[in-house]
């Protein structure tokens, strides 16, 4: 799934912490980082951050964490759109 201007940074975290397998944001340049490494994690989010976030796609090992952070992201992007 395409992300794109994660601003609840904590609450992603959270969600990715709560998957039972490994979780992948990836680049179009071919970068894999794995969101369960600490250090992957950091430079990611900051990729995720920057003007390069929605060139990023977030990708799970397993079905259900798939499920679970689809769901997740979607509630954070119609949160977003209300608070604008």
């Amino acid at each position: 799934m395409k992300l794109k201007n994660i601003e609840e940074v904590e609450a992603f975290r959270n969600a990715v912490r709560a998957c039972t397998g490994d979780v992948y944001l990836k680049s179009v340049d071919g970068d894999v980082f794995n969101l369960k490494s600490a250090l992957s994690e950091y430079i990611a989010l900051g990729r995720l951050l920057s003007e390069q976030g929605d060139s990023l796609e977030l990708f799970a090992s397993n079905r259900e964490d798939e499920a679970q952070l689809l769901g997740f992201v979607e509630d954070l992007y119609e949160e977003q759109e209300k608070n604008k």
